[in-house]
């Protein structure tokens, strides 16, 4: 289901462009023509309601920290409590079902390859199952933050490593920011206060890592599922190496492809070519899929699409922060959604 109208006005824009400014929900009132305590409390309402995940950033691939996409094949009367023990990592931020033999996708984040690492271990010896790592080798496009009305992205174009990575002194604000504002009238101030520095110096922080592209995007993160975005797929291809580089920037330049980009191939899991499509239906997905494969010239590749089934767990990247819990956020909980 689409959000209201008043909703999206708050949702859609602010995916970008979010107020660094002293009073952000004052600024963004403004600019709608409503009242800054009812545009707090209507925040407050999509956080909880589980449409909006968090206000904060979204760093760009690169910028600091380690992340990594596994996958197991675990049998499917084990999957429920096998999803469950993985869940129970802080360190895993999204875990899903996908329509495969390997069945179980979760991204496991952490302050650098070992500590990720460490965690797949615990994984692995906590299930008795092998994990695959399937670590990005290189992005073509990395975007959620897409137009909320329509039935899936319109936008396209080149995503690329961060041009600069966090500075020494920097990871204390990036485990704030990857976490989300409080949902308070100046929520830059409560994050000034955590570390001792004027307020003034928080936002200067915040502007430059988006000037030199530290971060893809500061604003509202949204959870495309609970806005209507049901039908999503990942498709894989197996893509020779001197070829991979042009399908995967041919993949960028396709409307409706959030996510492309290449990964190391993993023993039994041939595919290094990875694209993802979120739509509202099966047959819009199918279609885009089909336009990507076209356009690429990815029809003789090996490949296949898997959908996504059930949300295990989803909440924000732990990259930066030693997993500690946070007020602007909702209590994690398992998502038996369809997703």
């Amino acid at each position: 289901m689409t959000a209201p109208h008043s909703d999206l006005a708050l949702l859609n824009h602010w995916q970008r462009d979010f107020p660094l400014v002293p009073r952000p929900f004052a600024a963004i009132a403004s600019a709608l023509g409503r009242d800054s305590t009812q545009v707090l409390a209507d925040y407050a309402r999509l956080q909880r309601s589980g449409s909006l995940s968090r206000i904060g950033a979204v760093f760009a691939p690169g910028a600091g920290g380690a992340s990594l996409l596994a996958a197991m094949a675990v049998p499917p009367t084990r999957l429920e409590a096998v999803a469950a023990s993985v869940s129970s990592h802080p360190g895993v931020n999204h875990n899903y079902e996908r329509e495969h033999t390997v069945n179980l996708w979760f991204v496991a984040t952490g302050r650098d390859a070992q500590a990720v690492e460490q965690l797949l271990q615990r994984i692995e010896a906590d299930t008795g199952l092998p994990v695959l790592r399937l670590p990005m080798l290189r992005p073509y496009r990395i975007d959620t933050g897409f137009d909320l009305r329509g039935t899936q992205s319109q936008a396209s174009g080149l995503t690329h490593w961060a041009q600069t990575g966090l500075q020494a002194g920097d990871e204390p604000l990036a485990a704030l920011a990857e976490q989300g504002l409080p949902l308070q009238e100046q929520p830059y101030d409560a994050w000034a206060a955590t570390l001792g520095q004027p307020v003034d110096a928080v936002l200067h922080t915040l502007q430059r890592w988006l000037e030199h592209k530290t971060l893809s995007r500061f604003g509202v993160v949204v959870r495309h599922h609970e806005l209507g975005f049901t039908a999503n797929a990942m498709t894989v291809f197996d893509v020779p190496a001197a070829q991979v580089d042009t399908c995967g920037e041919a993949l960028a330049q396709v409307p409706g492809i959030t996510l492309a980009y290449q990964r190391s191939r993993a023993p039994g899991w041939p595919f290094n070519l990875y694209c993802m499509v979120h739509g509202r239906d099966r047959a819009s997905v199918h279609a885009t899929v089909a336009r990507a494969i076209a356009h690429a010239g990815l029809e003789d590749k090996p490949r296949a699409t898997l959908f996504s089934l059930r949300r295990f767990k989803q909440t924000g990247a732990r990259r930066f922060s030693a997993h500690a819990a946070h007020p602007s956020h909702l209590p994690e909980r398992a998502l038996h959604a369809h997703a």
